[in-house]
């Protein structure tokens, strides 16, 4: 961790008091600055709260929100709740991990993607679906995958966070 990065860090963990209470907001402030809990960052956060690297490292990795890998420029998110799974989500997945080399939870060694695994991204009547990034692409087939991982392709079904709910018509293949 560079210095000024750790200087960054010291100044988040002086907004918290010294108690092992604040463990859950501390580390989703790291994640959410710094993008990932390194081990600098994890070990700093231990000697504020007074705790062990071990007790943070047992409920970082109890929940799936926080990250220990740096991620990569686009993270993809493959849903696998039901409706996904029924209509093809695992080919999908394949896919990917075939195309990028890597498998969920993982970054392409150029870090240009993430992959995950995700039980639902809420898009179940567009199904199989993932999110890439904050945009949700639905009726994925193998053609939409190739094109996904291009830059220059952008068939999106939804964006979230527009506020208007709107839903673009997708071509069908």
């Amino acid at each position: 961790m560079s210095a000024i990065a750790m200087s960054d860090l010291d100044s988040l963990l002086q907004r918290y008091d010294h108690s092992h209470e604040n463990l859950i907001p501390v580390l989703q402030e790291v994640q959410s600055q710094f993008g990932f809990l390194s081990p600098e960052a994890i070990r700093h956060t231990a000697e504020h709260l007074n705790i062990s690297i071990h007790d943070i490292f047992s409920v970082a990795s109890f929940y799936s929100q926080f990250r220990f890998h740096k991620p990569g420029k686009h993270c993809l998110k493959v849903c696998g709740g039901t409706a996904c799974h029924v209509r093809g989500s695992d080919n999908v997945l394949d896919a990917l991990e075939r195309q990028l080399g890597i498998e969920p939870g993982q970054t392409t060694a150029n870090g240009e993607f993430s992959l995950e695994r995700v039980m639902c991204v809420g898009a179940c009547a567009l199904a199989p679906a993932l999110v890439k990034d904050d945009t949700v692409y639905g009726r994925l087939t193998q053609n939409k995958v190739d094109r996904l991982l291009n830059e220059d392709a952008h068939d999106p079904v939804a964006t979230p966070g527009t506020g208007t709910g709107h839903l673009e018509s997708i071509r069908s293949e």
